[in-house]
């Protein structure tokens, strides 16, 4: 069965996700057949642009397929999900710095893993039903795929905010996050898809842009820097709890069903690359997480609780956000020595 359709069409390499009944979620050999297409174009003077999309209206991609994950991960076995989260992390890396246009198209929902594939181009197109978040934190992960490196730009406090809380961004909301760049209305993308297929040209997309439907957090600025500028995420969740308002409601009820972990070490990551982000930085910083995670943090829990079980009634390492130790934050972002995460002209 078709997971994936890769070929060259008019002066683009087209890139579609075809798993439309699993909401696009990204597999291993989706990750490397992207990653090898990528590869192939890069030299290829046939290949003006890159075109990813996705079958199907309710997802772009709404994540990684973590059933194998989570089936060898409870075997005791680290080493496959390890594999995949490093293959995955330097096709992310390949996207990013791409040197031709890479133009995605981000209908329905885009999350986790379709985060990583979506939104890292150069020209990030979001429609009137797109809904884009990192919800990683509720299954024990930290926000990956290079969304920590998003999440470090967006502006003030938000990337704290999206990435602890895993809101979802309407299309006015991600481009002011930084995960989108244009909004063009959906009955528009037959035809500018044809266009950019045609003629190569990635300025097309200026002519068929135009101002989304208001957003929600623009207004909620202000209220989002002053709750979420805390030094730890321990001082974000007692702020939290003294605050009135729709962010600090919400905010609360997020933190009281994420891992623990996963949002201290969130926040931390966040704050290292505030000061100098780049996209490797990012990737290198999200690995040493999820290499440690079925071992030592909350993730094999969490997707218990979610995916398989589905009891949402996950028991975390850490009765709270305030409870977890600032020791066991630096112990899961420690450096991996000779595992840590590598590129590929670094492996050469």
């Amino acid at each position: 069965m078709t997971e994936i359709r890769i070929g060259k069409e008019g002066r683009a390499g087209r890139i579609t996700l075809d798993r439309p009944k699993a909401l696009n979620a990204l597999t291993y050999g989706m990750c490397l057949e992207i990653d090898a297409a990528l590869k192939a174009w890069a030299g290829d003077p046939d290949v003006a642009l890159v075109l990813i999309d996705a079958e199907g209206e309710r997802a772009f991609c709404a994540g990684g397929d973590i059933a194998e994950m989570y089936a060898t991960g409870t075997r005791g076995d680290w080493s496959y999900g390890r594999k995949f989260w490093s293959d995955e992390y330097r096709m992310n890396a390949r996207i990013d710095a791409f040197a031709k246009p890479v133009v995605s198209f981000l209908q329905g929902f885009t999350m986790g893993g379709g985060v990583g594939v979506g939104c890292h181009g150069s020209h990030r197109i979001v429609g009137e039903t797109s809904q884009i978040a990192m919800p990683e934190c509720g299954i024990g992960l930290v926000p990956d795929v290079g969304g920590s490196y998003l999440l470090a730009q967006a502006p003030g406090r938000l990337g704290e905010y999206l990435g602890t809380t895993g809101a979802r961004m309407g299309p006015a909301d991600a481009i002011l996050a930084g995960f989108a760049d244009r909004f063009v209305p959906e009955a528009d993308w037959p035809a500018l898809k044809a266009e950019l297929i045609e003629s190569g040209a990635a300025g097309r997309i200026d002519a068929r842009t135009s101002t989304p439907p208001a957003g929600r957090f623009a207004a909620l600025q202000a209220e989002i820097d002053a709750l979420f500028a805390g030094e730890t995420a321990g001082d974000i969740a007692r702020a939290l709890k003294a605050a009135e308002g729709e962010v600090a409601t919400e905010a609360r009820k997020a933190f009281s069903r994420a891992a623990p972990l996963s949002v201290a070490c969130t926040v931390e990551i966040l704050h290292r690359l505030r000061a100098a982000p780049s996209m490797r930085a990012a990737l290198e910083l999200e690995y040493r997480f999820t290499y440690r995670s079925m071992e030592h943090a909350d993730f094999l829990e969490g997707i218990r609780a979610a995916i398989i079980d589905k009891d949402r009634n996950p028991r975390w390492h850490h009765e709270s956000t305030e409870a977890v130790p600032p020791s066991e934050v630096a112990k899961m972002l420690m450096p991996l020595g000779d595992d840590a995460l590598t590129f590929e002209e670094e492996r050469t």
